[in-house]
């Protein structure tokens, strides 16, 4: 088996997965009476690292490791804008802009659209691409 083929095998994608409601309530352990964090709204994309019981461990775009209940969580994915970045109508750099969105704003994820774009709609306004670069959470 070649180097690459190895390589290859250990390699797997990153699964993230959004926060469900308002008050998801992150924790330091994996129990409910570990130490509460914090306090996170909905659609706030998250790493999902491991699972122990009812429990994943996540990591956020700051890089804190935390712990939330799997209910806490669900498979509608959303990206958060890591610095003002433009929304075009084609996943190219050349075509034209539809929006701006500033840091930490939310935008729903559609599809990943190939060449490092992402299919993304803020929840006012049409949907766009935006490069994978500019967003955490993809």
């Amino acid at each position: 088996m070649s180097l690459l083929a190895v390589l290859a095998s250990g390699a797997q994608a990153v699964d993230y997965r959004s926060t469900a409601r308002h008050g998801v309530i992150v924790y330091d352990a994996p129990a409910d009476t570990a130490s509460k964090r914090f306090i996170l709204s909905a659609n706030i994309p998250l790493e999902m690292l491991s699972e122990q019981g009812d429990w994943i461990r996540v990591r956020d775009r700051d890089g804190t490791l935390s712990w939330i209940k799997k209910s806490d969580v669900v498979a509608r994915r959303y990206v958060q804008v890591s610095r003002m970045s433009a929304v075009h109508q084609a996943a190219n750099k050349s075509s034209a802009t539809i929006y701006k969105v500033e840091r930490n704003v939310l935008l729903e994820l559609l599809d990943s659209a190939g060449s490092g774009w992402l299919k993304v709609k803020h929840r006012d306004g049409p949907i766009g691409f935006i490069r994978i670069e500019d967003v955490w959470g993809a």
